[in-house]
């Protein structure tokens, strides 16, 4: 049986502009968030795991209230 699905696309910030080095993160697979950095896109990734993603997020936002 063939798959439909494709891989997943890396994302940034929609506050990030191509002058700053940005991390890029890429969502779908399960129970981790991949981070990169854009400026090396082959090179080594961070796995975090979704709940500290979600809490690292969340003070990010509330930091900016």
């Amino acid at each position: 049986m063939k798959s439909n699905s494709r891989p997943m696309a890396w994302r940034k910030s929609s506050y990030s502009n191509a002058q700053y080095s940005c991390v890029e993160v890429r969502d779908g697979v399960p129970g981790v968030v991949p981070v990169r950095d854009s400026k090396v896109p082959g090179g080594p990734q961070l796995a975090v795991g979704a709940g500290a993603w979600g809490a690292f997020v969340a003070s990010l936002k509330s930091d900016l209230d």
